[in-house]
């Protein structure tokens, strides 16, 4: 049996692939990383790294991915097998890191919202905002609160451009992204996928940024796939 390591993205937490943990169980000894207690993916790094088994397959998602990038940097003979969901192998531009620092200062101020109803159209596919996945989303965001969110966003913000070292990933690779993706659309994955050998690209339809909570059966067919 595999073991399976899964990296929630920012504002989530083990609930974001708690349908694919439960349906994979039969296939995959799995652990979801606790990626809200560190302010650097270095550190995210190394405590995933602590619980992980010697050898494990790595799946992430959004700022998972990156954390997948640093986990590969620090320890790649103990990654055998890489999948990189809605997220992106570029460092920030100048205005994304303007708006990420705006947003930590008005969440110091008082003013942390998490996810609202207002900001689910960036997170979520049309069809997939009423009902308990927008509900759930929510509920993820609150749970996680703003300390841990100024601490993700600090570590988002220290990220380094994962570009040059894609060509260098030499284990079975996929690369999936919702077909409706607004902060990591399909460019940022196609970009991924093109730059590691023999990686497989996928666009999930139905989907915007968070396919493993918006299209979960897909999912859990494709890690399924996946990890062989």
């Amino acid at each position: 049996m595999t073991d399976l390591l899964l990296l929630p993205g920012l504002l989530c937490d083990a609930a974001l692939w708690r349908a694919q943990a439960d349906a994979l169980a039969d296939q995959a000894r799995i652990t979801i990383a606790d990626v809200a207690l560190d302010a650097s993916l270095g550190a995210m790094a190394e405590r995933a790294l602590a619980a992980a088994p010697q050898h494990f397959a790595l799946a992430g998602l959004s700022m998972g991915g990156y954390l997948a990038f640093e986990i590969l940097r620090r320890a790649p003979g103990r990654v055998t097998r890489l999948a990189l969901f809605d997220t992106s192998a570029r460092p920030d531009s100048p205005e994304q890191s303007r708006r990420r620092r705006a947003l930590m200062a008005l969440s110091r101020s008082g003013a942390f919202k998490g996810v609202t109803p207002r900001l689910l159209p960036q997170l979520l596919h049309p069809a997939n905002l009423d009902g308990p996945i927008g509900a759930g989303v929510i509920a993820m965001a609150e749970r996680v609160g703003r300390d841990a969110f100024l601490r993700q966003q600090q570590a988002i913000l220290g990220r380094p451009d994962a570009r040059p070292g894609l060509a260098a990933i030499a284990v079975p690779t996929l690369v999936a992204v919702g077909e409706a993706d607004a902060l990591t659309p399909p460019d940022r994955a196609r970009e991924i996928a093109a730059s590691i050998p023999g990686a497989r690209y996928i666009e999930i339809p139905g989907c915007g940024h968070l396919p493993p909570l918006e299209a979960p059966a897909a999912v859990t067919g494709l890690l399924r796939a996946w990890l062989g």
